[in-house]
């Protein structure tokens, strides 16, 4: 399982970042038309986040649509290699890259389908988080060394490689089924747990209250990364290399906090380590704001890392908790991380404003942190609610 989360990890590390470089680089695009493909391409991945593992939910199979997946990533990557302009390009991301990208949310579905624990989760994501602090670097070296479309060429192995780990996946599945004795309970879980149309349960004031808390969350992560070189330039005056140093140690950290997760939340909890979390966050932006120097920025992203690691680490599971529909559950958290970047251009602009400059970024993302803990602990308690009438 940890080897497919590296290959899906890697194989939009290497694209997403290098996506307007293609555009711009392959197809002359303008800066207005890289703005609404990536736009366009957004929209198709938000739907696709919400289709495909449903459908998955459905049939209770999710290595078959991680299959079909991969052949997406496949396709998109060699379109966008040969295709001959840029309106075949957006076509391209539009109608492969928004089912392709659904392929990580879909593995974490079939780990809670399969019974993985909570520490075998946080691992798998923690081998996912390594890709994109492995990725975009290296990304960067091939298209230096190769040219644009070497990168294309590499997405499309790596997702080929990815096909042969789910066909192993597969077997896997196949042999323990025909280890363990048959039965109907199985079938009648999937069809039960179906009877409910995705807007019925997008509808559940439960499933509202932690989307738009997870919603707060991730925007002021999305927004603080947006932020952080403009903050090192303009607010504390010196080079811009220090942003990368922080964000660096920012993933760095992240890995070992992830890895530790799924021990203690077995022994704490997933809702007491993500209050601790959110106020290493709050404690990390309110710092921000007084900083004065580039060393208390790198210093600080010991609070950044404990914070991002458990909002996006043990969000996942919270989500599988109150949705009990595997898919659908890492869909709407996939999409929340999607709405969070939106929701971060609005906090980004306050940059603009006199006195603090871009700390004013980070003045506002400390009570948006508060507010998503609010709205989930509003949440988990509307959920034991309608845990206690279903047992009355």
């Amino acid at each position: 399982m940890g080897g497919s989360a590296l290959l899906w990890g890697l194989q939009f590390a290497f694209l997403t970042p290098s996506i307007g470089l293609i555009l711009v680089a392959l197809y002359s695009a303008t800066p207005a038309q890289v703005g609404w493909a990536l736009a366009i391409y957004n929209i198709s991945g938000f739907v696709s986040t919400l289709i495909v593992p449903t459908r998955a939910d459905r049939r209770g199979d999710y290595l078959k649509p991680l299959l079909g997946c991969g052949l997406a990533t496949i396709l998109l990557a060699s379109a966008l290699a040969v295709a001959s302009s840029l309106p075949w390009a957006v076509l391209a991301l539009v109608a492969l890259g928004g089912p392709a990208g659904v392929g990580i949310g879909l593995l974490f579905a079939h780990q809670k389908h399969i019974g993985t624990s909570v520490s075998g989760i946080m691992k798998t994501r923690a081998i996912f988080s390594f890709s994109w602090v492995a990725g975009p670097p290296i990304a960067a070296f091939m298209i230096g060394l190769l040219g644009k479309r070497s990168i294309l060429w590499a997405v499309a192995g790596i997702a080929a490689l990815g096909l042969v780990m789910t066909v192993m996946l597969m077997q896997e599945r196949t042999r323990s089924e025909a280890l363990r004795p048959a039965s109907d309970d199985d079938e009648a879980e999937v069809v039960e747990d179906s009877g409910d149309s995705v807007l019925a349960v997008l509808r559940q004031p439960r499933v509202l209250m932690l989307s738009l808390a997870f919603l707060a969350l991730l925007g002021t992560v999305s927004a603080s990364v947006a932020t952080v070189s403009l903050y090192v330039t303009d607010r504390l005056g010196t080079n811009v290399i220090w942003a990368g140093v922080a964000l660096a140690t920012c993933a760095g950290l992240e890995i070992p906090v992830l890895l530790s997760l799924g021990r203690l939340s077995q022994r704490f909890g997933a809702s007491l380590l993500l209050l601790v979390g959110a106020l290493c966050g709050v404690g990390y932006y309110s710092l921000l704001v007084v900083a004065a120097s580039p060393v208390v920025l790198v210093a600080g992203q010991l609070l950044n890392a404990v914070f991002i690691a458990t909002v996006s680490g043990l969000g996942l599971t919270i989500f599988q908790e109150v949705v009990p529909w595997p898919g659908l559950a890492s869909g709407l958290f996939m999409n929340t991380q999607r709405l969070g970047a939106v929701l971060a251009g609005p906090i980004v602009a306050l940059g603009a404003l006199p006195g603090l400059g871009y700390a004013w970024v980070y003045a506002v993302c400390a009570p948006l942190v508060v507010l998503g803990v609010l709205l989930l602990a509003w949440a988990r308690r509307l959920s034991r609610r309608a845990l206690a009438s279903r047992l009355a």
